[in-house]
């Protein structure tokens, strides 16, 4: 019934129905033996009643494998109707707590979630040209490689990235319920809709060393954990600070991130796609065939020098894209017509998932 282990300090209000129901046992109002082999989890009212919890998922897996009994509040009914073969029981209040330990009414048991296929309505169709790059992400999809693409303003780099999706197969039902776990330990809205597609996470350029990896003063995942399983997606890449991009590359090279703090560790699962997309220099049109480069040789080793040697080394493909002209543009919109889809493009590659 208590959490352990018992010298970490103990945060939030899920403990709360844990607590009240070792004070009735300790008061004798109810017997001993009647909480044996079960797990409580979640936050008092004053009323009684119970609220929802953040983070319920890891605790109920671990009741799962150990053949535990979990007690959790209604509202978290969606989240563990995504675990099967596990006892959960649902309630409101803690007086139904009580006449279930009681003997006088069973609690309801947590039903199946129904989980929808989630529709792209993008496809990689919609990419007028740049043959190379659409193979390179067919081929990055297929292996879970790496990708790295380089090239001035407007040749499509970020939305071929915002497309690799599409190319990925369903996550399985472990792969699944990893990244539900994780979005329930990050206060993450789940969705059902997407619950077994990859999770792609594209953030901003200015975030932090901590937001990008994890930690925190109580750790919680970065975005290198939101996307396990999935992709991460880094838009214009030497702007990232140096000290943020380097600490990716030791997740990129064990699938896992360890953080240290002065009491304990924690280990968080970072097993992701990474793709990357740059300007060749800070004005973004070195090598453009329409507009000329304001940038010095100097400021462009500069530039491309904030991504370090050893993380390009860590990227499998790394390709350079180049601008259409106007004319070659409008000859491949008119031959666009029987372009294969993302679809298809699966079925064609063996990029097999969860497809009826």
């Amino acid at each position: 019934m208590t959490a352990a282990p018992a010298d970490l300090p103990k945060a939030g209000g899920r403990f709360d129905l844990a607590i009240a129901v070792g004070i009735l046992v300790a008061s004798r109002q109810l017997p001993a033996d009647s909480i044996e082999e079960i797990e409580f989890m979640g936050e008092l009212a004053l009323s009684g009643e119970l609220r929802i919890v953040p983070g319920i998922i890891p605790g109920l897996i671990s009741c799962r494998e150990k053949h535990r009994q979990s007690i959790i509040p209604v509202h978290n009914a969606a989240e563990a109707g995504l675990l099967a073969g596990g006892d959960i029981r649902l309630c409101k209040h803690l007086l139904e707590v009580c006449h279930h330990l009681m003997g006088k009414e069973s609690l309801p048991q947590a039903e199946k979630t129904k989980v929808a296929k989630q529709f792209h309505t993008e496809s990689l169709d919609d990419v007028v040209g740049q043959e190379q790059a659409q193979r390179a992400l067919i081929l990055a999809a297929a292996g879970g490689h790496n990708l790295l693409m380089s090239g001035p303003p407007g040749t499509g780099k970020t939305m071929l990235a915002n497309r690799l999706c599409t190319l990925l197969p369903e996550l399985d039902d472990i792969a699944a319920l990893e990244v539900a776990a994780i979005k329930s330990i990050a206060k993450t809205n789940l969705s059902t809709r997407s619950y077994f597609d990859a999770p792609f996470r594209a953030p901003h350029h200015t975030a932090s060393a901590i937001a990008l990896v994890g930690g925190g003063r109580d750790i919680s995942p970065g975005e290198i954990s939101l996307a396990h399983n999935g992709v991460l997606f880094l838009d214009e890449l030497p702007e990232f600070s140096p000290r943020v991009l380097e600490a990716l590359r030791e997740p990129i090279e064990k699938g896992n991130i360890l953080i240290s703090r002065a009491a304990y560790q924690a280990r968080l699962p970072a097993r992701f796609q990474l793709i990357a997309a740059m300007n060749p220099c800070p004005c973004g049109y070195y090598g453009d065939t329409d507009r000329d480069c304001r940038c010095s040789i100097d400021r462009i080793k500069k530039y491309q020098q904030r991504v370090s040697g050893p993380l390009l080394d860590r990227i499998d493909f790394q390709i350079e894209l180049g601008r259409l002209s106007k004319a070659d543009q409008e000859k491949l919109v008119a031959q666009k017509t029987g372009k294969e889809n993302s679809a298809k493009i699966k079925k064609k590659c063996y990029i097999v998932g969860k497809y009826s």
